[in-house]
């Protein structure tokens, strides 16, 4: 693989040692000085149920202004990471002035699915380091209590009859789970083992208040049954079930008994409110100001797969990416994979031989929940916070997305 051919060139420059090699600190690194988010909220019954998608972002941008204490006028360009909402751009740019940046500074949304948050972390990095702004904010945001990422329609016919690929790139998410279950022998079981083990992490996270220098509260209203809007403050994720047990999860009724039996609303990700928000620089630039560096940005990449088993894009996408460094797993502390579904979490760790204690260990989107644009970059704010509390220094995230793709991103802790 070109990867593999990279990564021994990698190896022989940097004299056999990978690690030290990424972890040496230069003027021109693209560092992280914030990374942040909001609570994670249950969709359409949750506290982000009544919050439009500009005022969480802008809520949140005011917070990222006021704990970086940078002047907002430095601030070139923010990119957001969102999936269903089409209007994104426009909400994004009102969000960021009424945060308090000036309309000096760019603004747009994109789209690459699950990832797109990460996707927007490396947007700005890219744009730093080949010197295009000199300081940027990326933002994974979506608001699923409005919206997911289902198709309205059918594709065009003369587009699904020239591939059976492109005709799966319709599939349902749920059937593309199903898919993965029954090609690779994923049992229920295993999979309501995974999930539970997913809630008793993030729960014992909550209750240690490990998530605490990760979230930010968010002033918000919430209407009630009596149609009164009253003024709260959401400080805490809403999806952790404390005392779920893989024999509780095992009860629960199949969610897609039309495409099969194994995926439920237990072992699937939430659907989920919320938004993280990440700010870089080049380390030259942060020291200039004062900033603190919390992290390193390394590198990511993008892999492609069959669309029909999407969820499994970390495993072409992890050793793509590892290779490139001249790493294996070994030399990674914490791994964040994106739950979207029990059956390709358990695909990916086993095919991956990844160390279970080092993936998720503050439980995933099972637990935490998943909006969709936002988890890329909540990924990298909840697996830096983990890596300060273990004392570790390399975070490697990963996610799948929709019609058959994995992304997965390098990070060096330095707080």
């Amino acid at each position: 693989m070109a990867a593999e051919r990279l990564g021994s060139i990698v190896r022989h420059l940097t004299g056999g040692n990978a690690l030290s090699h990424i972890t040496t600190k230069n003027p021109d690194d693209i560092v992280i000085t914030l990374a942040v988010r909001t609570p994670l909220c249950k969709a359409k019954k949750g506290g982000f149920k009544d919050t439009t998608l500009e005022y969480m972002v802008y809520a949140l941008l005011k917070e990222v202004k006021e704990r970086s204490n940078l002047d907002p006028a430095l601030v070139e360009d923010i990119a957001l990471g969102n999936v269903s909402d089409g209007k994104a751009a426009y909400k994004l740019r009102a969000a960021m002035l009424a945060a308090g940046f000036p309309d000096t500074a760019g603004a747009y949304s994109l789209n690459r699915f699950c990832s797109s948050g990460l996707k927007a972390v490396a947007d700005i990095a890219n744009e730093i380091s080949m010197g295009n702004v000199d300081i940027g904010i990326a933002v994974g945001a979506e608001q699923m209590t409005i919206g997911g990422d289902s198709l309205e329609k059918p594709f065009d016919e003369a587009v699904t009859s020239q591939s059976q690929q492109s005709k799966d790139c319709m599939e349902p998410m749920g059937w593309t789970s199903e898919n993965v279950s029954r090609d690779f022998g994923i049992q229920r079981e295993e999979m309501d083992r995974y999930a539970a083990e997913s809630f008793s992490r993030a729960e014992k996270a909550q209750k240690a208040g490990w998530f605490d220098d990760e979230i930010v509260p968010i002033k918000t209203k919430i209407v009630g049954p009596d149609g009164e809007a009253k003024e709260v403050v959401l400080t805490k994720d809403e999806g952790i079930r404390p005392g779920t047990t893989a024999e509780g999860l095992g009860k629960i009724r199949p969610a897609f008994p039309q495409w099969g039996p194994t995926t439920t609303g237990g072992n699937a990700s939430q659907l989920t409110d919320g938004a993280a928000a990440v700010l870089l620089m080049k380390r030259s630039t942060a020291i200039k100001l004062g900033q603190p560096i919390v992290a390193k940005y390394v590198g990511s990449t993008v892999a492609g797969l069959a669309p029909r088993i999407m969820g499994i894009g970390p495993t072409v996408a992890i050793p793509k990416l590892l290779g490139k460094y001249g790493l294996t797993l070994d030399d990674i502390d914490v791994v964040e994979v994106n739950e979207a579904f029990a059956s390709m979490a358990v695909y990916c760790r086993d095919q991956l031989k990844l160390d279970w204690q080092k993936m998720n260990p503050r439980g995933g989107a099972i637990a935490l929940g998943h909006p969709l644009g936002a988890t890329g970059a909540r990924q990298i704010v909840t697996g830096l916070s983990e890596c300060r509390r273990q004392g570790k220094k390399i975070l490697l995230t990963s996610m799948c997305i929709g019609t058959g793709m994995g992304m997965a991103g390098l990070f060096v802790n330095e707080a």
